[in-house]
């Protein structure tokens, strides 16, 4: 399929609106706090939330150069691989993905989903993978697999936090808190980008320690110089490290999404609202708060962890 440069530029030259919902609870009216979700999970079944924004102009850039395939990384329960497949597909370019670790069979269903798009799969051991920043890596893989436009970890470079403060200046409702996951710390710079000081980000780590605080400043600084003070990095609700769950994160998934009619996924998402209505809870917030919370999609990821769902006569409330 050759590659569609009309058709890319006609998906990404307007932003389909984004739905903001505003969450009800007793718990919420105990507190005095307002909160909005934006349905960025709503942007396209399969190239959605923060990965839409973080390959918008990575996209149209490697059409621009005339490059037919993208390289890029992650772990075997990447929403980034399966999102630059699903593109891939979609846009007529060849995707190679390299995946942390070694290979297991059967493929769990983020990466059968990329392959099924068309990615070809290849797979580093942790060491050799730790290199995917290096240059000198980077040249033996364009010298392995020729012309390739490469785009790192979770699609996290200059363009994606372009792509990703385009959230702010799109955002019509007025909030006083911001709140986003994370795993590579490239939609938090985004957004504190698209902020320029103003209000206050919450970001939740997906992932075991603080590392994300100096990676989140060090994107900033590059891409315009500056350091922000207005946010803070939550690193209390991980449950373990990156794709690690515990049973508390499923039964509190599934209250949530019975009570309010939001899928999630225990990668990213659950773990953020799991970890924001317990700090609501502690009162971490001041009563009249509006917090807009960012719903960054990922939903493909739940298939590989729905035997993990526990089975509930019914819901309760959140509380």
């Amino acid at each position: 399929m050759p590659l569609n440069k009309a058709c890319l530029q006609q998906f990404f030259e307007t932003t389909p609106h984004v739905p903001v919902q505003r969450l009800e609870s007793a718990l919420l009216q105990k507190k005095g706090i307002t909160l909005l979700v934006r349905r960025e999970d709503l942007l396209h079944p399969e190239v959605s939330g923060n990965k839409w924004r973080k390959l918008k102009y990575n996209l149209l850039a490697a059409a621009e150069q005339n490059t037919d395939t993208l390289l890029t990384f992650g772990g075997a329960f990447s929403n980034h691989i399966a999102a630059v497949a699903a593109a891939g597909k979609l846009f007529g370019f060849k995707t190679i993905g390299l995946i942390r670790g070694e290979a297991h069979f059967p493929l769990n269903p983020t990466l059968q989903k990329a392959v099924e798009n068309g990615m070809k799969l290849h797979y580093l051991d942790r060491e050799t993978f730790r290199r995917k920043n290096d240059p000198d890596f980077q040249e033996k893989l364009r010298q392995q697999f020729g012309n390739v436009y490469l785009i790192p970890e979770g699609g996290t470079n200059k363009l994606a936090l372009q792509g990703c403060a385009e959230i702010i200046s799109e955002t019509e409702e007025s909030f006083d808190v911001l709140c986003c996951s994370a795993g590579t710390g490239g939609t938090a710079a985004g957004l504190l980008i698209g902020l320029n000081g103003t209000k206050e980000l919450l970001v939740f780590s997906a992932l075991k320690g603080d590392f994300l605080q100096a990676e989140i400043n060090q994107l900033t600084t590059n891409y315009n110089g500056k350091i922000y003070a207005n946010w803070q990095l939550q690193t209390d609700y991980h449950f373990g490290g990156y794709a690690k769950t515990k049973p508390e994160l499923f039964s509190f998934m599934q209250d949530f999404e019975q009570q309010f009619g939001i899928l999630l996924e225990p990668v990213y998402t659950g773990k953020m609202f799991f970890g924001l209505f317990d700090l609501i809870r502690q009162d971490s917030f001041k009563p009249g708060t509006t917090i807009m919370a960012i719903h960054t999609g990922g939903l493909q990821g739940r298939a590989g962890f729905s035997g993990h769902f526990p089975t509930v006569s019914s819901p309760k409330a959140i509380s």
